[in-house]
């Protein structure tokens, strides 16, 4: 059993992304004007300093665009190795997650693979995570 993630604050601009899981949604800030997507989510839009930006559910898939293996125990209950990647989202351009990928061996996990989220839940908070596709 991996201890439990760290847990974020909650505020009005990033709970609809750590919440969202809870109907399967990965939900990411898009702006009303521009029509660009600004992560992590802020208030105004990244691109064009608009206030007019909501969050939109995205597709949840993707692309490891790059990851590497962790072998080292940050913590006293955490099983290694893990891999931690940065994820490019499917039809969001510019967006990158940073998460782990899950339910497959380390050593299956390459540069490029397909990727579609799943969602690990902790005391209401529903953690992106990503797992091969296929």
């Amino acid at each position: 059993m991996a201890p439990p993630r760290p847990k974020p604050k909650l505020d009005q601009e990033n709970t609809p992304f750590w919440t969202g899981g809870a109907e399967g949604k990965l939900n990411i800030i898009k702006c009303g004007d521009c029509g660009e997507y600004t992560h992590p989510p802020r208030v105004l839009c990244r691109h064009c300093q608009s206030e007019n930006v909501a969050p939109e559910a995205v597709a949840g898939t993707g692309v490891i665009d790059t990851m590497t293996v962790n072998h080292q125990p940050w913590a006293k209950d955490l099983p290694v190795p893990y891999v931690i990647a940065r994820v490019a989202l499917d039809g969001v351009p510019g967006v990158y997650l940073t998460t782990n990928i899950v339910n497959s061996p380390v050593e299956e996990v390459k540069f490029g693979d397909a990727v579609r989220v799943t969602f690990e839940e902790n005391d209401g908070i529903f953690y992106p995570l990503f797992e091969k596709v296929g």
